[in-house]
């Protein structure tokens, strides 16, 4: 009998669902962001096509970006040395990580990274997925362990319904770690400066100090900074000061060969009056002490740029040339991209 009583609130049961009743399974839904390619910009970097901007794997990689748990004392973030307000680079000449330790090298901008075909100072990486493990393992940086921050991570929920949004499950990964902070930073993208607005007709207008820097820019600085990144991507010995660290060889120290001692990929001048100090450990203060330098003649040495080499080591710029070509190069100065 109790059988049979069983048996029939079961039929009961099933029969009394509704199709309201059923519910649908998950449906992962993270879809592509349109990302504003500006005009007469170079190639996109091949590992963004791999990698594209998603709605919860920028706003999953931004959260990385700002949060110190990426070191091993949980004190500094990839903003810690890439602040907005600086074009995304420090303001100091050598970056300073983990317990004050200092680095070697100058923070560089991150800005227009989905363009660019190399990264780093010496350009050791080429796609920007793994160009995050390297601060986040280097001593003077983050000193801590993939591992390590995975750890971490796992234990707040908020991380993982973040995980979980982005790619579809909870599971925290090296990878994905990596991809979502590369495609945070393919978002940031630099092209509404002043010079960007008179390119495209916007009613902005250079004065005539600054047709006369930018007559001068292309004569004497477009060879190396060329394109709508004002940078040609190569790598120069444009006889600098050299780095008193003896670690230091420029892109040798990733080719190998000695032509690569004390060459390094040519910067992008976009932002550059937020990005001071320049050169590769921040040897000039100012971009007047830049051309001074050029000016009375660079460093020789037998891979020395031939821009260099053809004119006497130095580049010719009068003082009334410099102040021009100044005023010019602030053109490229994006106070949106800086968040003013």
């Amino acid at each position: 009998m109790k059988k049979l009583i069983l048996s029939f609130l079961i039929i009961q049961l099933i029969s009394s669902c509704t199709k309201e009743d059923v519910y649908e399974p998950f449906i992962f839904y993270n879809p592509e962001i349109e990302v504003a390619i500006p005009v007469n910009f170079p190639e996109l970097n091949n590992s963004f096509y791999t990698n594209k901007p998603t709605k919860y794997g920028v706003k999953l990689g931004e959260k990385l970006f700002f949060d110190k748990k990426l070191s091993a004392n949980n004190t500094i973030s990839c903003s810690s040395c890439h602040i907005q307000a600086n074009a995304f680079s420090d303001g100091i000449s050598e970056a300073i990580g983990i317990y004050g330790r200092v680095g070697f090298r100058n923070t560089p901008p991150v800005q227009n990274m989905a363009f660019m075909q190399f990264y780093n100072w010496d350009g050791n990486k080429q796609a920007l997925e793994s160009q995050p493990l390297v601060p986040i393992i280097t001593h003077e940086e983050m000193d801590s362990s993939i591992l390590e921050v995975i750890s971490k991570l796992e234990t707040e929920e908020e991380y993982l319904h973040l995980f979980y949004n982005a790619f579809g499950d909870s599971k925290i990964t090296g990878d994905r770690i990596y991809n979502s902070i590369a495609q945070y930073e393919y978002t940031l993208i630099s092209a509404n400066s002043k010079y960007d607005k008179v390119k495209r007709n916007e009613g902005e207008t250079f004065t005539e100090n600054e047709i006369l820097g930018y007559k001068t820019f292309q004569d004497k600085c477009a060879t190396c900074h060329s394109t709508e990144l004002f940078t040609d991507q190569s790598f120069r010995n444009i006889g600098f000061p050299k780095n008193p660290n003896t670690d230091e060889a420029g892109r040798a120290r990733v080719t190998g060969k000695t032509e690569d001692i004390s060459r390094f990929r040519v910067p992008s001048l976009r932002n550059i009056e937020y990005t001071a100090p320049y050169g590769s450990f921040g040897q000039f203060a100012t971009l007047k002490e830049v051309l001074d330098y050029l000016d009375n003649g660079v460093l020789e040495a037998d891979n020395l740029d031939s821009v260099l080499k053809e004119n006497n080591n130095q580049i010719p710029i009068t003082e009334e040339e410099k102040d021009n070509l100044i005023l010019f190069l602030k053109t490229l100065s994006d106070t949106d991209f800086i968040g003013q």
